[in-house]
């Protein structure tokens, strides 16, 4: 509980003190939800209730994306010592520099139109008998695309995780690894009805030994949606957006798929978001 307070405490902190100098933000509100969840080592599918916020703003030299999920299970993924579902709490935050706007710089090339230096951090925690507590870091460039009415950032990183092993009651730091992510964001209109199609796309490299000794393997994660703007049908277009989405998870948290069971998602979701 300490370490959950004081992921939340910082990565708020440091969205906050973002947020004073911001040029542009949006911030949103979200639930999601899918029956159709895993977790390592578990052979049963999981639902998941899922609250998010999330908080992204543009400055002078850059952006910020900040965001935290509350993620409620059932009883298939049970807390420590207890039948009822588990709790996670899960922040993510990452600031781009543009190095355009840094240096005066014109980067550009084919679909290329800037290069950003990436940082960012996850942070989480979980009450289940392993007892994760999650701290990664990232950092390194991404190349920001712009198509016509959507976007693209493709991302190279140096990746390094640390966590917590509950079973065998120790802190595991993980060798270095590769991560190299894709995020996007393509708007577009049938009809008389506004669409977006976003989502993200990480793969991480094998990272070393894992808390049991066993070796890691290459983790791919990703996320998709495609959201219809609810909002613009009440003349208060990009407030609400309601969708379905689709998530992929193989080798979860670096563990072996061909080995133990639960480390590969295959999840189905519904998403409703309220912007301010």
């Amino acid at each position: 509980m300490k370490f959950r307070l004081v992921a939340c405490a910082a990565a708020l902190a440091v969205s906050s003190s973002a947020a004073l100098a911001a040029d542009w933000s949006d911030t949103s509100i979200s639930y999601r939800y899918s029956s159709k969840y895993s977790e390592p080592g578990i052979d049963k599918d999981i639902a998941k209730n899922i609250v998010g916020l999330t908080h992204v703003s543009g400055y002078k030299y850059g952006s910020n994306f900040f965001n935290v999920d509350i993620l409620k299970s059932d009883d298939n993924d049970p807390a420590n010592n207890s039948t009822e579902g588990a709790q996670e709490v899960y922040v993510v935050y990452n600031h781009q520099l543009s190095l355009n706007k840094t240096f005066g710089t014109k980067l550009a090339f084919g679909p290329v139109n800037d290069i950003a230096l990436s940082t960012g951090f996850d942070l989480s925690a979980k009450n289940t008998a392993f007892a994760p507590e999650v701290a990664k870091m990232i950092i390194g460039p991404t190349f920001k695309l712009g198509f016509a009415g959507g976007w693209m950032d493709l991302t190279a990183a140096y990746y390094r995780e640390h966590n917590n092993n509950g079973i065998v009651g120790k802190p595991v730091t993980f060798s270095p690894a590769v991560r190299l992510g894709a995020a996007w964001g393509f708007p577009f209109n049938l009809g008389p009805a506004n669409f977006a199609f976003n989502g993200f796309l990480a793969y991480t490299g094998e990272k070393g030994k894992d808390g049991f000794g066993g070796d890691t393997k290459p983790e791919t994660l990703m996320d998709a949606f495609l959201m219809l703007d609810v909002g613009a049908f009440m003349e208060k277009k990009g407030t609400v957006l309601v969708g379905v989405g689709y998530e992929y998870w193989q080798n979860k948290f670096g563990n072996d798929h061909e080995t133990l069971p639960g480390c590969t998602t295959r999840a189905p979701m519904f998403k409703a978001e309220v912007h301010f």
